[in-house]
C-alpha cells in the first residue's frame, strides 16, 4: 500500500495497491465512493431537517456529515481501511441510537434500512466477528425500544420530532442506494476473486505438472549419472586393476634398484588415481542420500590399529613421528557402530595430516570421555604440525573440490573431497567437526561419537583361521574357475594365482562359466560381473539353481569394478558369497579365498539364493 501520498491527495488510484488482494482493493473503493455518496446524501438531508427546525436530527446528521468528510480525507491520505470502517460503524451506530431513542422515539422504515446497511457493511468490510458485534449493537436496542413501547414504559419529557414525507423519501432512497451499491460492488469483487482463484488453480495445476515432469527428469538424470559413474568406474578401474596388479607382481620379482624405483612411482601414481576415483564415487554416494550406516560389533583399539598401521609407514618414509594413543578403557569393549565409515573418516583425516606435514609429528587419539557402561562417548582427534589453515578459510576446506588455496592444490594435489566426505559422514550422524588451526604451526581435527557397548568383552583372536597358507600344499589342490572377459585381467590373475600354486580354469563369459560348472568340479569361482553373453549376476543365479547340491552351493566371489550403490545387495540377491572391488588388494582376495575354501560351512549360509556375506 502506498503510504507516501500527500495530504492534498483526493485520487483513488494513489491509495490502491497491487500488493493488496482484489477484496481489499474493493473495500478501499467502497469506502471512497461510499463516503462521497454519503456526503452528498447527508448534505441534502441536513438542509431539509434544518429547514424543518429539527434540532436533534440536525445535530446527528451534521455529526455524520462532518465525520464523512473527515474520514474521506483520512482515507485519501492514510488508507487504513480497517480503522476507517470501525469509525464509520461507530458513528452510524451512535447516530442511529440517538435518532430512535431521542429524536423520533420510534422505529420506522429508515431505521430498519440503516440497521441492514450497518450489518452488510460490518460483515463485508470487517468480517464475521465484527459484523456480528455491530449488528447486535443496533438490533438489541431497537428490540428493547419496541418492547418498552409495547408495555407503555418508554416516556420522555419532550415530544419526538416529526419527519415529513420528503425527508423520509430522501433517507429511504439514500439507504437503498447504499445497500444496492455495497451488494453490487462486493458481488463484482467476489466474482473477480473466484475467477482469479480458478486461474491460480489452473496455473498451479500446470506448475504441478511441470514440477512432476522436472522431478522425473531429475530422477532420470540422477539414474543416468549413477549409470555413467558406474560405467566410468568400471572402465577406469579395469585398467587400474592391471596397472596396480602388474606393479605388485613386478615389485615382488626382485627387480633392480632402478627398476624398483620406477615401479614404485608407477604404483604410487596408479594409487593416487584410484584414490581420486574413490573420492568422487564416495562423495556422489553420500550426496545421493543412498548411504546406509551399518550397526555391527567391533573393537575400537583394533580398528584404530588397522587404520593407522599403513599410515605409520607412510609417515616414517617422510620422516614424521607418528603416535597413536587409544584409551586403555576401550581395550576389552565391543562397540556397536559402522567401522567402515569410522575408517573412512579417520583415514581421510590422517591422510590429510600426513600430506600437509613436511616434518614434525602427528598424534592420533581416541579418548573415552564418558563411560555409562552400556554406552560410551569417544573423542577422536588428529593433530599435526603441518602448514595450518587460515582462520577465515576454515569453513571453506569442508566444501567439495576446495582446498585451503590454489597453491595448496598445485603443491599437494588431491581433489579436495576428503574433508567434504568427512563432514557429510558426520552430519548424517548428527555430529560436528571441531577444527583449531594456525598457519605454520599445525591443525587439530576432532569430533565426539557415541557408541552402544556390547555385553560380551573383546577377546583377541589366538587362532590363525583359516589354516591354508600361501606356501602350503593345500592351495595347489584348489580347483578354481575364473569368469573374466578381459584378457589383461586374465593374465594378471594367472600370474597372481601362480604365486599361490593355483592353476585356474578360465571362462570368457557367464554362459561359458555355467557350462564348465555343469561338466566339471570346482572348489571356488571368481566371477566378473560385467561380461558379454551372460553377466555375472545371471550366471550366479543359474549356478544356484543346479540340482547337484555340491555345484549349487559352490562359493562364489564377485570381482567388480562397478560403482553402483547397491552392489552389495545385488551380489547377495544373485546368490554370491562375497565380492572384491577392482583394483583389489591381493591379501584381501587371498583372505576371502581362505575363508570360503577352508571353512565349508560358509557356503551353507546360502538360503533361498540369498547368502550372508562374510564380514
Amino acid at each position: 500500500m502506498n503510504r507516501k501520498v500527500r495530504f492534498s491527495n483526493f485520487s483513488i488510484r494513489r491509495i490502491l495497491s497491487n500488493d493488496l488482494s482484489i477484496l481489499d482493493n474493493a473495500r478501499l473503493r467502497l469506502l471512497y465512493y461510499g463516503l462521497a455518496l454519503s456526503f452528498f446524501t447527508l448534505s441534502v438531508i441536513l438542509a431539509d431537517v434544518i429547514y424543518q427546525h429539527h434540532i436533534i436530527l440536525s445535530i446527528t446528521t451534521g455529526m455524520m456529515l462532518v465525520s464523512s468528510v473527515a474520514l474521506f480525507k483520512f482515507l485519501t491520505y492514510r488508507p487504513r481501511w480497517i480503522a476507517i470502517s470501525h469509525l464509520i460503524l461507530i458513528v452510524a451506530t451512535i447516530a442511529n441510537l440517538i435518532n430512535i431513542f431521542i429524536a423520533i422515539q420510534n422505529v420506522d422504515v429508515v431505521t430498519v434500512e440503516v440497521i441492514i446497511m450497518i450489518m452488510l457493511f460490518g460483515f463485508y468490510m470487517l468480517g464475521k466477528e465484527a459484523g456480528l458485534i455491530y449488528s447486535l449493537l443496533n438490533i438489541v436496542p431497537v428490540l428493547t425500544l419496541l418492547l418498552l413501547q409495547y408495555s407503555n414504559n418508554y416516556v420522555l419529557p419532550f415530544k419526538p420530532e416529526k419527519v415529513d414525507q420528503t425527508t423520509t423519501i430522501i433517507a429511504v432512497f439514500a439507504c437503498l442506494a447504499l445497500i444496492a451499491f455495497i451488494h453490487s460492488h462486493f458481488y463484482n469483487a467476489f466474482i473477480k476473486t473466484i475467477k482469479e482463484l480458478k486461474e491460480t488453480s489452473d496455473k498451479q495445476t500446470e506448475l504441478t505438472a511441470e514440477f512432476t515432469l522436472a522431478i522425473e527428469k531429475a530422477q532420470k538424470s540422477s539414474e543416468a549419472k549413477s549409470e555413467f559413474l558406474s560405467t566410468m568406474s568400471h572402465e577406469i578401474r579395469t585398467p587400474l586393476n592391471a596397472v596396480i596388479g602388474m606393479s605388485n607382481l613386478l615389485i615382488t620379482g626382485n627387480p633392480r634398484p632402478d627398476q624398483r624405483e620406477n615401479l614404485e612411482v608407477l604404483k604410487f601414481s596408479a594409487g593416487n588415481l584410484l584414490s581420486i576415483v574413490n573420492d568422487v564415487l564416495d562423495f556422489n554416494k553420500i550426496e545421493s542420500g543412498r548411504l546406509v550406516f551399518e550397526n555391527t560389533k567391533f573393537n575400537l583399539p583394533e580398528l584404530m590399529q588397522n587404520i593407522c598401521g599403513g599410515q605409520m609407514m607412510t609417515a616414517q618414509v617422510k620422516g614424521i613421528l607418528f603416535k597413536l594413543d587409544v584409551d586403555s578403557t576401550l581395550n576389552r569393549k565391543m562397540l556397536f557402530g559402522d567401522p567402515t565409515r569410522i575408517t573412512q573418516i579417520v583415514f581421510n583425516l590422517v591422510s590429510n595430516a600426513i600430506k600437509f606435514t613436511a616434518d614434525g609429528n602427528i598424534a592420533v587419539k581416541a579418548t573415552c570421555i564418558e563411560d555409562r557402561h552400556n554406552r560410551v562417548t569417544v573423542n577422536f582427534s588428529v593433530k599435526d604440525t603441518g602448514i595450518g589453515i587460515e582462520q577465515k578459510r576454515l569453513n571453506l576446506i569442508f566444501e567439495p573440490f576446495i582446498q585451503e588455496s590454489t597453491s595448496t592444490t598445485r603443491q599437494y594435489g588431491g581433489t579436495g573431497l576428503g574433508l567434504a566426505i568427512v563432514k557429510r559422514l558426520l552430519e548424517l550422524q548428527g555430529l560436528k567437526m571441531k577444527v583449531t588451526s594456525k598457519p605454520g604451526v599445525g591443525s587439530e581435527f576432532s569430533f565426539n561419537m557415541e557408541f552402544p557397548v556390547a555385553t560380551e568383552a573383546f577377546e583377541p583372536s589366538t587362532s590363525n583361521l583359516p589354516q591354508i597358507t600361501e606356501n602350503g600344499q593345500t592351495l595347489s589342490a584348489i580347483r578354481m574357475l575364473i569368469a573374466e572377459d578381459n584378457p589383461v585381467n586374465v593374465m594378471l590373475m594367472k600370474k597372481l594365482l601362480s604365486k599361490w600354486n593355483i592353476v585356474p580354469s578360465i571362462a570368457e563369459n557367464g554362459e561359458r562359466a555355467v557350462e564348465l560348472i555343469q561338466y566339471g568340479n570346482f572348489d571356488i569361482i571368481l566371477m566378473d560381473l560385467q561380461m558379454p553373453v551372460m553377466n555375472g549376476f545371471d550366471a550366479a543365479k543359474e549356478i544356484r539353481k543346479m540340482p547337484d547340491p555340491k555345484k549349487s552351493s559352490i562359493p562364489i566371489i564377485a570381482l567388480t569394478a562397478s560403482a553402483l550403490f547397491d552392489i552389495r545387495e545385488r551380489v547377495q540377491e544373485s546368490g554370491m558369497n562375497d565380492y572384491v572391488s577392482k583394483p583389489f588388494i591381493p591379501n584381501e582376495l587371498f583372505e576371502k579365498i581362505q575363508n570360503l575354501v577352508a571353512n565349508p560351512t560358509i557356503s551353507k549360509f546360502i538360503v533361498a539364493g540369498k547368502p550372508v556375506a562374510p564380514q
